[in-house]
């Protein structure tokens, strides 16, 4: 299984620290702490897998994250979407929908827990808006209580393709999708979704007249 490079740096970082503390604490016997740094080291690795998916053909809109749904609302005449990852889930973000990346906007905030409603207007959160085969997606990497580091890829004018990988959020954190009236919604609250391979929303077929 794939690593995000991140999560092999931290884990170096861990296991050096824990040598460290072994050699200066053990005749102490504080030789626990090197072994705490060396489970930190493992659940890092492990945090930060990065796992290849199998992305669904045909016209729809593909899960950005790893989680469980937690909303389904109306704002204005979209339908947001918004799922809570908690800190076991695969943190590696992917785009709904392929097409080009027409906006990329940093919002500063709060740090709300990320299964708090408030949050996904009031944390802080990178949005991406991505138009293609006629339709335009928004959605959001939005930070948590613990989650102080968003990483999002993609500029704008780049072309991307439906289940490609554009970010993550490091620990727990949340992804809010806003859909137009073109989507019908293929999941609901308490369902738990897979970034790239889950199906949370279908294009309306409308028949030509």
């Amino acid at each position: 299984m794939k690593i995000v490079s991140t999560g092999v740096y931290y884990a170096l970082a861990l296991c050096a620290a824990g040598a460290l503390l072994f050699w200066l604490a053990a005749p102490l016997g504080g030789s626990w702490l090197a072994a705490v740094m060396g489970l930190l080291a493992l659940f890092c690795l492990y945090f930060f897998r990065d796992p290849d998916r199998d992305i669904p053909s045909g016209p729809v809109a593909v899960s950005p994250a790893d989680g469980k749904v937690v909303a389904l609302v109306p704002e204005g005449p979209l339908n947001r979407l918004s799922i809570f990852l908690n800190i076991f889930d695969v943190h590696v973000n992917r785009s709904p929908i392929g097409g080009t990346v027409d906006n990329v906007e940093y919002h500063p905030g709060k740090f709300m827990v990320a299964s708090h409603e408030a949050c996904s207007h009031d944390n802080e959160q990178t949005v991406l808006t991505v138009t293609g085969d006629g339709t335009t997606v928004v959605f959001k990497q939005i930070a948590g209580l613990i989650a102080r580091r968003i990483v999002c890829t993609p500029k704008p004018g780049d072309l991307i393709a439906r289940g490609d990988r554009i970010g993550l959020i490091k620990f727990g954190s949340r992804c809010d999708v806003l859909f137009g009236p073109e989507w019908e919604i293929a999941v609901r609250p308490g369902q738990r979704v897979s970034a790239g391979s889950s199906v949370i929303a279908r294009r309306i077929q409308r028949n030509p007249r």
